[in-house]
């Protein structure tokens, strides 16, 4: 009987242990605080308008900011951060594929149209033969402002996503393109003719998309997104971010801050 009686008692501790590993993993589930990566204009602030969304779910959103285009992706992947929310979604596609990361999005927030800007032209039928035009020089982006271009009637490109300046197939003014990092193409816009430059980097340089000289169309692919660990993409805590940032409070935020210049894609 006493032998009976000590099974029993190892069984029921078992179990017992069994449950409170069961409770702590669903714990780990959920965490309160969400540390979330992001570029200054526009994602920090938009960010920091679902703050008070968020906190009303029982969530403190902390906001970590970067400045380009690399590390916000490899510290989410270092779990470093619970999120990224600074690029579209052919970019992530790409650099996940490149580096082999297992990152995915869970929400278009916004789109932001990059634009064609220049300090020496008021005026595309201005730009003469032989002018110097930047873009950035990550593939997506890249293949991205190159279409700018050709919307323009400035040149001509073959089909296909990740094109880059060995595909153009006609440049009637034989301009002269060079391929920079991103965010350095506000301050070399006094070296060059133009540059085509993200409406994050232009905004934070004080350039206005009204001055100018091409915009992308409104119906661009390029919405930015919520990056997360794919691992993560249905945690608690991700889905009520997820929501706090397609809320009607940020919806307004968008429309009333920054006035066409960043459109809602929710």
């Amino acid at each position: 009987m006493k032998k009976v009686l000590s099974v029993l008692l190892s069984i029921v501790v078992i179990f017992a242990l069994g449950g409170c590993g069961s409770k702590k993993a669903a714990v780990v589930t959920d965490k309160k605080v969400i540390t979330v990566g992001a570029s200054p204009i526009p994602h920090k602030e938009i960010l920091e308008a679902a703050k008070p969304v968020l906190a009303k779910a029982g969530y403190t959103l902390k906001i970590v900011e970067f400045t380009d285009y690399v590390t916000p992706n490899t510290a989410l992947a270092e779990k470093q951060l619970d999120a990224n929310f600074f690029q579209h979604t052919p970019y992530l596609k790409e650099f996940s594929k490149e580096k082999g990361l297992d990152l995915t999005y869970t929400v278009k927030v916004e789109i932001e149209p990059m634009a064609l800007y220049s300090n020496k032209y008021k005026k595309l039928s201005d730009l003469k033969n032989g002018a110097s035009i930047a873009i950035p020089n990550d593939p997506t982006n890249g293949a991205r402002a190159l279409r700018v271009l050709e919307k323009a009637g400035l040149l001509k490109l073959k089909s296909g996503e990740l094109i880059s300046k060995v595909d153009i197939t006609s440049n009637r003014k034989n301009l002269k393109i060079t391929e920079l990092d991103a965010p350095q193409l506000p301050r070399i816009l006094k070296d060059m003719d133009a540059a085509v430059i993200n409406s994050n980097y232009a905004m934070e340089a004080k350039l206005k998309l009204t001055d100018s000289l091409v915009v992308e169309a409104k119906d661009s692919p390029y919405a930015n997104v919520l990056a997360v660990r794919t691992e993560d993409k249905n945690k608690p805590y991700i889905k009520a971010l997820s929501k706090a940032l397609t809320s009607p409070e940020v919806k307004k935020f968008i429309l009333e801050k920054y006035k066409g210049a960043v459109i809602p894609a929710f």
